[in-house]
């Protein structure tokens, strides 16, 4: 790499290249396509960043690299972080996203713009008033592209490619790798590098896990008492509710604690304060819903208390994984209430091992994984994490009182499934989706027909079909 990079890296206090990062970038630097298979926090914003940093010539004044990513939250994050890397070689980096006046985004563009970090539908739509022209666009990188899948923007995102070189160099990163994930990269990128980096090393070994059972009305002194005992670097603390973010917010402040609050009915503008203060260490303490959560992504996190038990057993895996970062060592506590023994059940069987009962200074077996490194540790997840899934489809959902405890429960009893390899769990209203490997399903259709789940009979069947 340049000294400009090396000065960059430096600056931005980076000694250790993570996985992701030491076995994607001289690749990159090659001129090769990559898939990478690694989480958010991984480190995969410097394995695309940097390459990318070294070889756009600021010279240039055209749109040389673009990064799509799923989420505003992840774009602004990733612009931040290539900005860092980018500063000390003069290469503008404008990002675009919804949610923000286009006009001004219209007119970063015409000004500059090397790279260009942008959600998927604000980049279809500059294109369309000729703003982002990638005639000569070198690079491009799809970020998170399974979160693209779910969100249903894949087909938006092959109109973007087809409009850049066929000689550009691509980089796709995504967590999983479902079919139509893997067909984009056949039909898009030319003899690509498969780098992988396993999901149990990010989010479960490096993680220490802990419940707390408590009561409803005593969740709040609980937190409290967590949090002063615990004494977190930074945490995030989850909770399910807009409005009991809201409340626990207010009630941690009258505590005297330092808190801010993070949910989807806040302006764009808030959300965005809140983010910088809590990734630049200002705030220490983060109330947030799932979804204002998503695309941040902060090394520095030490803990994660889940306030409320997660919706799903993915759901808490995603939550744990926001620390415990890049081989850093992280905490988790989740607050379990009497009734919740079933959910408590559903993801400890989804990880495959029992959370300790939390006290002030508990430990656990994971506490290890840093200290010995050379210490073999149990795998939490089995399963080929390329390994293609079948959606499948419930006729039942919470009005008959299904919850994604009895779902998981039901599956796996009936057709010997583990249960981390029954995912995506989701209950609606009148019906129930979740996934299981492509290779079991038919067989799970038929074993599971007719078993019960809380009391309902559950038949299964493929989605689409």
């Amino acid at each position: 790499m340049s000294e400009t990079t090396l000065a960059a890296l430096q600056s931005v206090g980076y000694e250790q290249p993570s996985p992701i990062q030491e076995q994607s970038i001289p690749h990159m630097l090659q001129g090769k396509d990559i898939i990478g298979q690694a989480q958010t926090g991984s480190g995969k914003t410097a394995a695309f960043g940097l390459p990318i940093v070294e070889y756009v010539d600021p010279s240039i004044q055209e749109v040389q690299a673009l990064v799509l990513t799923p989420t505003r939250e992840l774009c602004i994050q990733v612009t931040q972080a290539i900005r860092s890397y980018a500063t000390t070689k003069g290469i503008d980096v404008v990002a675009v996203f919804g949610g923000a006046p286009i006009r001004t985004q219209q007119a970063q563009l015409k000004a500059g713009g090397h790279i260009v970090v942008g959600t998927v539908g604000r980049v279809k739509d500059l294109i369309s008033r000729h703003s982002l022209v990638l005639h000569d666009c070198r690079f491009v990188v799809l970020d998170e592209a399974d979160e693209m899948l779910d969100l249903g923007f894949l087909e938006d995102v092959e109109k973007i490619l087809s409009l850049t070189p066929n000689s550009r160099q691509t980089a796709l990163f995504s967590a999983t790798m479902p079919p139509p994930i893997a067909k984009l990269a056949d039909n898009y990128l030319y003899d690509p590098v498969l780098v992988k980096v396993k999901s149990a090393t990010l989010t479960v070994d490096t993680v220490e896990q802990f419940r707390l059972e408590v009561k409803t009305a005593d969740k709040p002194q609980a937190l409290v008492d967590v949090l002063k005992a615990e004494r977190p670097d930074q945490a995030i603390v989850f909770v399910r509710t807009k409005i009991r973010c809201d409340q626990l917010g207010r009630t941690l402040k009258d505590k005297g604690l330092n808190v801010k609050v993070l949910h989807g009915d806040l302006s764009q503008g808030t959300r965005d304060g809140v983010m910088l203060s809590f990734k630049g260490g200002r705030v220490p303490i983060l109330v947030a819903t799932d979804v204002a959560a998503r695309g941040l992504d902060i090394s520095t996190v030490t803990h994660v208390v889940n306030f409320d038990v997660p919706i799903s057993p993915d759901v808490y895996v995603h939550r744990i994984g926001r620390t415990g970062r890049v081989g850093r060592q992280g905490r988790a506590v989740t607050f379990v209430e009497p009734k919740q023994q079933r959910e408590l059940q559903a993801i400890e069987e989804h990880i495959s091992t029992e959370l300790t009962e939390w006290a002030p200074g508990a430990t656990t077996k994971a506490a290890k994984v840093v200290e010995e490194p050379k210490r073999h540790t149990k795998p939490q997840i089995t399963r080929s994490a390329d390994e293609p899934y079948q959606r499948l489809i419930a006729g039942v959902g919470s009005a008959q009182g299904v919850e994604v405890a009895d779902v998981i429960a039901a599956v796996t009893k009936a057709s010997g499934l583990e249960g981390e390899a029954v995912r995506d769990v989701k209950v609606l209203s009148q019906f129930t989706l979740l996934s299981v490997p492509a290779g079991d399903a038919a067989r799970v259709v038929e074993e599971v027909d007719g078993v019960d789940a809380n009391g309902v009979k559950l038949h299964l069947a493929l989605a689409g079909s």
